[in-house]
């Protein structure tokens, strides 16, 4: 296990108090970055980091339990929580909270999109007549909210789930709503931005008419072109930050 140094206690004898479980993250981040914990690195016990954070070991674990649902750290009792993944700003200009952040958006990203692809395509092939008829009917109402300027994130997840629910398999909804549920929990503003995808929106007609056609290649492709410029923006997030 790669030990605190007095540099990392230093500084966070001059950290703000943390009052919320971003807070805990946020100073966790900066406190593994400090330390100079790399991949495969073992983090101090939670008592420890409770001790240096100044909160308590629930909010620790909290914290952590939070990075292991994004794949920052593993945890089991025998190896105890270890590093999974870089926390380094990469860049100096760069925040470290927000290069976090995004790249548990791309991991989770990565992992959804295959699944939103395949779902997609069988409910081209399987849906039935009413369920063909619902997946139009959510998208006309998410283009409505989207085109009064109102949040449309709720229409959205309910055009989704109306695919996932037409294609047949029901794991496919499961297995998105828990990936989605677990980076919510974390970041319910991804990069700041509650509406992060909105240019999509429109592309959703083309999406639902091919599912409602029943073609299949149309209903992947259009698919994975929103999938596909939802990252590009995380990626462009990233780039600007950096300045």
């Amino acid at each position: 296990m790669t030990e605190i140094s007095t540099s990392a206690d230093a500084m966070l004898s001059h950290a703000r108090r943390l009052e919320t479980g971003r807070d805990v993250m946020d100073t966790l981040a900066e406190l593994v970055e400090v330390a100079g914990l790399k991949v495969g690195d073992r983090l101090p016990p939670e008592v420890e980091l409770a001790r240096k954070l100044g909160v308590s070991r629930s909010k620790v674990r909290e914290a952590l339990m939070s990075w292991q649902k994004m794949g920052i750290v593993t945890r089991n009792k025998g190896a105890g929580t270890v590093l999974a993944a870089e926390v380094s700003r990469g860049a100096i200009h760069m925040p470290l909270t927000l290069k976090i952040e995004a790249e548990s958006l791309l991991r989770t990203h990565a992992v959804r999109r295959p699944l939103e692809i395949e779902a997609a395509r069988l409910a081209a092939r399987n849906a039935s007549d009413q369920q063909r008829r619902e997946i139009v009917a959510r998208m006309t109402e998410l283009l409505a909210v989207f085109e009064a300027r109102e949040d449309w994130r709720g229409s959205d997840h309910r055009f989704h789930h109306a695919i996932h629910e037409a294609s047949g398999n029901p794991l496919f909804g499961q297995f998105i709503e828990q990936i989605q549920r677990a980076f919510d929990s974390v970041y319910p503003a991804p990069l700041g931005k509650p509406q992060l995808g909105e240019s999509t929106i429109p592309m959703h007609r083309p999406l639902a008419e091919a599912i409602a056609a029943g073609d299949e290649e149309q209903a992947g492709r259009v698919m994975a072109e929103i999938l596909d410029i939802v990252a590009d923006e995380v990626a462009r997030e990233m780039e600007t930050a950096r300045g």
